[in-house]
């Protein structure tokens, strides 16, 4: 079997959507299958990736199209990929993240017409007008337009969001897809989306259980210059002033901890502009930067006493389950599909959406309980072996692979 998977970079620079589906792509290798990733950014020195050439054309339309709110119609290279050697001799097509403007999803129909295809789905934004992640907001449900938010992520010039929600479902009318979620959340909205036309399943992001494992906290700590006595908060995204990632939140929820708490407390982040979200609040950080490579993530999260993950929304959180399968409890907020992962009083603490005084509650919590957190620690570990190991998702992904050939 030979699959080929699209997607905007290759492993690097696409947060954590670049991650889940290099290590799909991993996984698969592992299984024995042929599986290579076409990409507009390559990060990888090997083979195993190819890159869709950015063109003149493309840096033209794109002043045009961004003046016009219609974010990724300029991608025009998409519809050259059915030209590309691997598009030819793939048996099975496994889009990602094709937003970012390198891919125009009018492209979809001709892609998917005679090649079997598989959308991975890591954000909203394959069923809005424009934004990767709605909050609040429903109306993908009827058309878009009039949209509330036209500064999230990718922000637009000018609200043509009914117009580009038509363009899609337009595109998806003639398209031919398998889709697939990591969440059961994400399953229901994509039920109520216009991608309902389509098979819809529900399989979960899953990680090497080998690498992301519990290692000796005083180790660790010894490796990062963290002080033995200390006790060690973690948070980490790929840029801390993103919306939807809660650094706001968080800053607020520091600030009601109590002092005796703070004074014993370092902050652990990984990411970008780490060190500028905690500079205010008065309390030690150490900054890790932009971390790659695994297994120092594995040292990262098992220095922690805690992780913190104050997002607003998400549609997965492979850093919960990093965190978890290091023996590491996450302390989050009851949105979206955090609670399948996050299990309050099991594997963490969910505070209440938007509420810094209940997530500052649930670290408090966790903190001062060792007996607790310990406990927390080994239902962590034991959750991730039974649900989200790479060698299950690679499994189910390879089942669907299957049926879908046959």
């Amino acid at each position: 079997m030979k699959v080929l998977h699209l997607s905007y970079s290759d492993y690097e620079g696409a947060g954590g959507a670049g991650v889940a589906m290099y290590r799909l792509h991993r996984g698969l290798i592992n299984a024995g299958v042929d599986s290579s990733i076409l990409s507009r950014m390559k990060s990888l020195k090997t083979d195993e990736s190819t890159t869709i050439p950015r063109s003149a054309t493309e840096l033209f339309l794109k002043g045009i199209t961004t003046k016009l709110g219609l974010n990724g119609l300029e991608g025009v290279g998409a519809f050259g990929v059915k030209r590309h050697p691997r598009y030819r001799d793939a048996d099975i097509l496994n889009l990602h993240c094709i937003h970012s403007g390198y891919f125009n999803y009018l492209a979809l129909p001709a892609l998917t017409r005679n090649k079997p295809t598989v959308w991975s789905h890591h954000d909203l934004w394959a069923i809005t007008g424009h934004c990767s992640y709605s909050y609040d907001c429903t109306r993908w449900k009827t058309g878009c337009g009039k949209c509330p938010y036209p500064d999230h992520y990718p922000p637009i010039q000018r609200d043509a969001t009914a117009l580009e929600w038509k363009l899609k479902n337009w595109a998806y009318q003639r398209s031919k897809l398998h889709v697939v979620v990591a969440s059961q959340w994400f399953f229901n909205i994509m039920k109520e989306s216009i991608l309902q036309r389509f098979p819809i399943h529900r399989i979960p992001w899953g990680l090497d259980t080998a690498v992301f494992k519990p290692i000796n906290k005083e180790e660790c700590r010894f490796v990062l210059g963290i002080p033995k006595d200390k006790k060690v908060l973690m948070f980490g995204v790929v840029n801390a002033d993103l919306h939807n990632k809660g650094g706001d939140l968080l800053m607020k929820a520091i600030e009601k901890l109590p002092e005796s708490l703070k004074k014993d407390l370092v902050f652990l982040t990984i990411g970008h502009r780490g060190n500028d979200v905690f500079a205010k609040v008065g309390v030690p950080a150490i900054h890790l930067g932009y971390v790659l490579q695994d297994k120092f993530k594995a040292i990262a999260y098992s220095a922690a006493d805690l992780y913190v993950l104050p997002t607003r929304a998400e549609t997965f959180s492979l850093i919960a389950i990093e965190s978890m399968a290091c023996g590491v409890p996450v302390v989050s907020f009851a949105i979206g599909p955090i609670p399948e992962l996050v299990q309050n009083g099991q594997t963490g603490y969910l505070a209440q959406p938007e509420n810094p005084d209940d997530l500052a509650k649930g670290i408090v919590q966790l903190m001062e309980d060792n007996a607790l957190r310990e406990s927390l620690s080994a239902k962590c570990r034991s959750i991730v072996e039974r649900e989200y190991t790479l060698e299950l998702q690679t499994q189910r992904y390879l089942d669907l692979y299957r049926k879908i050939l046959a």
